[in-house]
């Protein structure tokens, strides 16, 4: 289980168009992230579920949990959390290094994570997905070749898991949460004022450092490319000393 050459072989890289499929859900998520961010004051009262659809952040997960079906909580919460994970999974199964790499200069404050992530997987790699199932541990889990039958089952618990304590929570706080729902209620129009302004200057901001999802995914591509042109170049090299011998 433990991250080795084998995720560095030239043939991991499958290319630029199957990155660029493997990617473009991930966008199409985050943009849907971004729209909950800018529009939560408004779903979490009057509709949780779209909320929930949008994103599954544990903040919304809470407030909603008691005031929806269960059933629908751990149905739509559980598609739209694993939902990302098999991407993740994918990029660093087929990008190895390159994706390792990518995330963590994508990430620097989640760089020292990302590291021991990385060595505590070769030992520990069932549990790290089962309690953490994130962005981070899925990559790490492609790029380690972890069988994808076996990390399609230990994700599945984690998130199953996951929302299973987010619902123990919403229940021991639920007056608080009844509370501050009430608060969102009365100030609604104010509060959703406010987070579309937020989101709209976080977004003009990363537009302007040219550090957007889709700029960053590029990175990625560029990354994938330069590992493997460097092992082409190093085969290249053997199969020529291989001649002149």
């Amino acid at each position: 289980m433990a991250l080795s050459a084998e995720t560095e072989s030239p043939s991991a890289h499958p290319g630029r168009r199957h990155l660029t499929l493997l990617i473009a859900p991930i966008v199409a998520m985050v943009i849907a992230a971004y729209t909950a961010d800018a529009l939560w004051p408004d779903l979490v009262t009057n509709k949780p579920l779209l909320l929930m659809s949008l994103s599954a952040k544990n903040r919304y997960l809470v407030l909603v949990v008691n005031h929806v079906d269960l059933w629908a909580y751990y149905l739509i919460g559980t598609i739209r959390l694993l939902l990302p994970d098999p991407f993740f999974y994918a990029i660093g199964w087929f990008y190895g290094a390159a994706a390792l790499r990518w995330m963590e200069k994508r990430t620097p404050t989640a760089g020292r994570y990302m590291r021991s992530v990385e060595g505590w997987f070769g030992k520990w790699g069932a549990p790290l997905v089962v309690l953490f199932p994130n962005n981070y541990v899925c990559l790490v889990a492609g790029a380690a070749k972890m069988r994808p039958v076996k990390f399609a089952m230990l994700n599945i618990i984690g998130t199953i898991g996951r929302l299973f304590m987010l619902q123990i929570i919403g229940d021991i706080f639920a007056g608080p949460i009844d509370s501050l729902l009430g608060f969102i209620a009365q100030w609604r129009i104010p509060l959703l004022a406010v987070s579309i302004g937020l989101v709209a200057i976080f977004w003009i901001g990363e537009l302007r450092r040219g550090s957007t999802e889709v700029e960053a995914f590029r990175e990625l591509e560029d990354a994938a490319d330069d590992i493997e042109l460097g092992l082409t170049s190093s085969a290249a090299e053997v199969d020529d000393s291989a001649v002149d011998d």
